[in-house]
């Protein structure tokens, strides 16, 4: 599920939707408005359903959270400097 696999697309790995996340995350969002800005990609045309389902999306961020790439303060997501 972190890695993509014979049964697991790219597209839909963490660590392919967790660097999607990062490239989004330029300033400082709520989860929600995160979600949103990821289902505005390009990729996805409007009123179509999202490629990746939520329960995905919050894994991604759990794993971005356990590797130190991002934390949450105040209820903001931010890209961690380090």
């Amino acid at each position: 599920m972190i890695l993509p696999s014979k049964h697991l697309s790219q597209e839909r790995a963490l660590l392919t939707v967790g660097g999607r996340i990062l490239q989004e995350l330029h300033y400082p969002l709520t989860v929600s408005a995160l979600w949103e800005e990821l289902n505005r990609h390009p990729r996805n045309p409007p009123h179509s359903t999202p490629s990746l389902g939520y329960d995905g999306f919050v894994l991604a961020l759990d794993l971005l959270y356990c590797i130190g790439a991002i934390e949450i303060e105040d209820g903001l997501l931010t890209r961690k400097n380090s």
